[in-house]
């Protein structure tokens, strides 16, 4: 697979975020997803910024957007997760547990499908006009349940962009770097020059090597000092925040630089492996069509897997396997049991896999299951989520976080929506 060019997965998708701006996006006024189906593209808000702050066990956590004014000014803005939001990084699946603090992230987001059971904050409609001083407008958005949020790299390889050098200065193994985010593919179009930082901490990724900066220029690549044109050099970066010295307020960092497709397909590799152990361990997420209820707690299920994870792990979902499922609430923490997904969870088989016909929306893979178990329990109904476990996948117990467990309020969170401001 060419990790330069658009990712497979996801491929369809076409927008234009300018990295260079704050909110963008085709929706001219806020949309709020309907519960139980997958909402459409194009009526999301984009908008990008740096990770600050995450609650991985209940996918949520704070960014400070870009807006209109001064990046250091701007408080962390809380967002969550949708049920079917996918998380990618390095050009792979992930989770936010897996992003580090203060990478730069894009985002596709609506108003919380039900405002009673956000996980975060619920804003008035019209705060992503809010003008809120030197920070400027654009950086509380009620737009804040995230279908996709992707890293800088793995937004450059889904829409066939690279970053095309143009010149550096150096002095002590740090300066700045001007650059170009454009498509890989000549254009007659340019975009406009954006100055980051750069420092001795940069990682420099060559095939299979990792460098530093000082091994640039003790190689000759890069002098030790002043300034050097690049002449549209294409490569891959990873962006940060960090504080800037001086008057200029809203500048990024570049904490990597890789320089072919060998270091970038090693990357989305190493995390599609951490990926693909995760989710065996926590199960596939999918929500449920319809149900067909027969005597006794029988039951036969319609579900769709939810989209953004490695083939591998849907090639595992084969027709006449043994299977279990359990009830999750929105934030895919499990909702039964104490001892781990399997205690409290339907068991039965996949009694058939389809692909579903026509164009898959965003979120969803278009994978269908029919899942017949003989005792069915109370989480799997029509429009609910649920996770899904081949027979095949190993059994664990997991964290007291990621489960809300028996006899508790499924609507139960700890810590609740309270841990955030109120801008």
């Amino acid at each position: 697979m060419n990790l330069f060019q658009p990712g497979h997965l996801i491929a369809t998708i076409c927008f234009n975020a300018s990295l260079l701006g704050g909110i963008t996006g085709f929706a001219d006024e806020p949309f709020r997803p309907e519960i139980g189906k997958f909402p459409p593209l194009e009526e999301s808000l984009s908008w990008r910024g740096e990770l600050v702050f995450v609650d991985h066990a209940n996918r949520r956590g704070s960014i400070r957007i870009q807006g209109e004014g001064t990046y250091f000014r701007n408080a962390p803005h809380p967002f969550a997760m949708l049920p079917c939001g996918i998380v990618r990084y390095h050009g792979a699946p992930a989770e936010l547990r897996d992003i580090p603090l203060g990478t730069v992230l894009h985002a596709r987001a609506y108003l919380p499908p039900d405002p009673q059971t956000s996980a975060v904050p619920v804003l008035p409609v019209d705060s992503r006009r809010k003008n809120s001083g030197y920070s400027g407008a654009g950086i509380y958005p009620a737009e804040n349940h995230v279908l996709l949020l992707e890293d800088e790299p793995s937004s450059c390889v889904r829409e066939g962009h690279v970053w095309k050098l143009q010149h550096l200065e150096i002095r002590d193994n740090a300066g700045s770097i001007v650059a170009r985010r454009e498509a890989k593919a000549d254009s007659a179009e340019r975009a406009d020059a954006e100055t980051m930082t750069f420092d001795a901490a940069t990682r420099v990724w060559r095939g299979r090597e990792c460098l530093g900066i000082a091994d640039l220029v003790s190689d000759g690549i890069w002098p030790a000092a002043g300034k050097v044109v690049l002449n549209d050099q294409a490569v891959l970066l990873g962006v940060t925040w960090k504080p800037t010295a001086s008057d200029v307020f809203t500048r990024f960092h570049v904490s990597d630089i890789w320089l072919d497709e060998t270091a970038m397909q090693r990357a989305a590799e190493r995390q599609s492996q951490s990926h693909r152990a995760f989710i065996r361990s926590r199960w596939m997420p999918a929500v449920i069509d319809a149900v067909e209820y027969g005597k006794f707690g029988r039951a036969t299920v319609t579900a769709t897997l939810f989209g953004g994870m490695d083939q591998s792990l849907y090639d595992d979902f084969r027709k006449d396997i043994s299977a279990m499922m359990n009830g999750v609430e929105n934030t895919l923490k499990h909702t039964g049991g104490s001892y781990g997904p399997a205690h409290m969870a339907s068991r039965g088989t996949l009694v058939n896999v389809t692909k579903l016909p026509g164009e898959i929306p965003l979120g969803s893979s278009g994978i269908q299951i029919r899942f017949e178990t003989d005792l069915i329990v109370e989480g799997i109904r029509p429009g609910r989520v649920v996770r899904v476990c081949p027979g095949n996948w190993p059994q664990v117990n997991l964290p007291r976080e990621e489960y809300i467990g028996d006899g508790s309020d499924p609507k139960a969170r700890f810590p609740g929506p309270a841990i955030f401001p109120k801008y």
